[in-house]
């Protein structure tokens, strides 16, 4: 009994095999003509096979064109650390509330101080107002605070601003402006004028264009000069390291 037992099981299951081993190629078959009926319908022709094929086809980025040759020169009218005359100039383009350009200002103050006069730190206005509102009322109050109180009160706004916001339009600036305004001595009735009469805006959205038109598309964006005038991009915070290996090819190039 046990014995007729055990035959009839793989004789039972013997038929069930086979008839699932016909399915696998079966399907794969149908399979096969789903697919082509779907390119085919899908396209009005078979799509290339192969990773070769998709290369071939598929459509080519031009890289973009190093622009960087054509930022404004760098004068005595600009927000500078430094000397005018420092044989590398790195000119960057920063929004007040990006939280990439809170880091960014805190790497360039690293690289002020260690190259001391050799490079000069020159900041311009980038406030991206699609992404930041709130960057371009503080972009007019630092060119203000800079009309009014020079360099070394432009700069204390800006160091201070950065050291301050919450970034992302976190920013108390109705009440964070007054405070720095304070700090940098400019009088305050001097100030609101200014700021309120936004006569500023026009030296915020010059810088805007520069930005734009050297290849800036985010921020922070910088372009490095070097002692014989060749222009470098730094896009992004980048690290220290990063920017210091610039600044060394810019040197040796000269």
């Amino acid at each position: 009994m046990s014995e007729e037992t055990t035959t009839t099981t793989v004789a039972t299951k013997a038929p069930a095999v086979a008839f699932k081993d016909l399915l696998i190629p079966l399907s794969i078959i149908i399979s096969g003509v789903a697919i082509g009926m779907g390119l085919y319908f899908g396209t009005g022709s078979a799509a290339p096979q192969g990773a070769a094929g998709v290369a071939k086809n598929a459509p080519q980025e031009a890289p973009a064109a190093d622009t960087t040759d054509k930022i404004n020169p760098v004068t005595e009218a600009d927000w500078i650390k430094g000397n005018v005359n420092a044989r590398v100039k790195i000119v960057e383009y920063s929004d007040f509330e990006c939280p990439f350009c809170k880091r960014h200002h805190e790497t360039m103050k690293v690289i002020a101080e260690k190259y001391g006069d050799q490079v000069a730190w020159v900041f311009r206005q980038f406030p991206l107002e699609q992404l930041h509102q709130k960057a371009m009322p503080v972009a007019i109050a630092s060119e203000c605070v800079g009309e009014l109180g020079g360099d070394a009160a432009f700069w204390t706004f800006t160091d201070r601003y950065f050291e301050e916001t919450l970034t992302n339009d976190r920013t108390n600036i109705e009440t964070l402006i007054p405070t720095l305004v304070a700090e940098t001595g400019v009088n305050k009735a001097r100030f609101t004028e200014c700021f309120e009469s936004e006569r500023t805006k026009s030296a915020v959205e010059e810088d805007v264009a520069d930005a734009v038109e050297t290849g800036g598309r985010g921020t922070p964006w910088s372009v490095l000069i070097g002692p014989d005038g060749k222009t470098y991009p730094i896009n992004g915070a980048q690290p220290a390291s990063v920017i210091e290996q610039t600044i060394e090819a810019a040197l040796q190039s000269a």
